[in-house]
């Protein structure tokens, strides 16, 4: 009987390799990366105007 249930289990699980091993998805991904980044604002201009900051105690 202990035979049977490891034959049993030992197949479902070599059936299950099978199915997962064969319904792999095989399918490209071809998109095509830009290498160029993206500019979401182009008027953003940076403020050059340097503000002092308040001195912290140590």
């Amino acid at each position: 009987m202990l035979l049977n249930i490891t034959i049993l289990i030992s197949s479902l699980v070599l059936i299950n390799f099978l199915l997962l091993f064969v319904s792999c998805n095989k399918t490209k991904n071809t998109r095509k990366v830009s290498k160029q980044p993206v500019i979401l604002r182009p008027e953003f201009t940076l403020d050059l105007d340097s503000k002092n900051l308040a001195a912290t105690g140590s």
